[in-house]
């Protein structure tokens, strides 16, 4: 017996997501043109970081097309896992990219040459792409809470509008002081920014892939809500995951007072079990197996 989860809120994320794509885009290409005439290696980096951004809206934005598809008979949950996979590509882009960005900056500290820097070009772009980026994130900020992918698109927003901040700074130091080698350590700074968010959210894919219970819910807490219903007697083979981030699916056998179902009959604790999920641990999609007290299980499979 099931009670389905309503359907993916895809629409909506795809129109966000391709509203981010398009600002992310325009301002990519103003970075680009501005660390050629400007020489900065932070704003080269920014603008690298902006094309990673493009990709990964391009990518969340297929995968959220993906997961809108419906369930059939050979993928029964659906595509909802493609907004996994999404997240997954994002995250080794952002890691490939501050690896980048982290040895370019070695590099030009290391052997700093003699390209001058146009502080006040350097400025004016980063100021641009900082206040882009600040669009994006409050347009994919609602959405991020409830999809994993487009998540995985935010954090690379996010990134990057530290990474504009850090250019800005750069700038203000080389337009002061002259100091050129502001601008390397502002892409040090930004590669330092990119990796704890990447790995962030290949730890949730990860947790996600491995079907753990998701953060927030104890399985034994959810045990004791179940036996608090009137008429169940025990709960065994305990199952709880997520399809993606926001989706938590929930599976059990329930054992019930004879008793019980003859008098309120099996619809009624269903109902209630259901409910029991749904108000108190926000799972939409629950699966139950009813068995009446004295049932002999014969299953040898480990269950929590």
């Amino acid at each position: 017996m099931h009670d389905h989860a309503p359907g993916i809120r895809g629409a909506s994320n795809r129109r966000l997501l391709a509203i981010s794509l398009a600002i992310t885009t325009v301002v990519m290409v103003v970075q680009v043109a501005g660390a050629a005439l400007s020489g900065s290696l932070a704003l080269l980096a920014d603008a690298a970081h902006m094309f990673t951004d493009a990709a990964a809206l391009v990518i969340a934005l297929v995968a959220s097309t993906l997961a809108a598809r419906p369930a059939n008979d050979r993928r029964t949950f659906g595509y909802r896992r493609a907004e996994v996979f999404g997240a997954l590509v994002n995250g080794v882009i952002l890691i490939a990219l501050s690896a980048w960005v982290a040895v370019e900056a070695i590099l030009r500290l290391i052997e700093p040459g003699d390209t001058e820097i146009v502080g006040g070009l350097m400025l004016a772009v980063a100021v641009a792409g900082l206040v882009a980026n600040a669009v994006s994130m409050w347009l994919l900020s609602s959405a991020q809470r409830r999809s994993i992918n487009v998540r995985g698109a935010y954090l690379e927003v996010l990134g990057d509008l530290l990474g504009s901040a850090a250019v800005i700074v750069a700038a203000i130091v080389i337009l002061l002081t002259g100091w050129a080698p502001a601008d390397a350590v502002a892409s040090l700074l930004i590669a330092a920014m990119i990796v704890p968010r990447a790995v962030g959210l290949l730890r949730e894919v990860g947790s996600v892939l491995w079907e753990s219970t998701p953060d927030g819910m104890h399985v034994q807490e959810i045990r004791d809500h179940i036996l608090g219903t009137p008429g169940v007697v025990g709960v065994h083979d305990v199952h709880v995951w997520q399809l993606t981030r926001g989706a938590p699916v929930f599976s059990a056998h329930v054992v019930v007072d004879e008793e019980c179902l003859r008098s309120e009959g099996s619809g009624r604790v269903l109902s209630s079990l259901q409910g029991c999920l749904s108000d108190h641990f926000d799972v939409a999609h629950s699966t139950f197996q009813l068995e009446p007290a004295g049932h002999v299980e014969h299953d040898d499979a480990r269950h929590a």
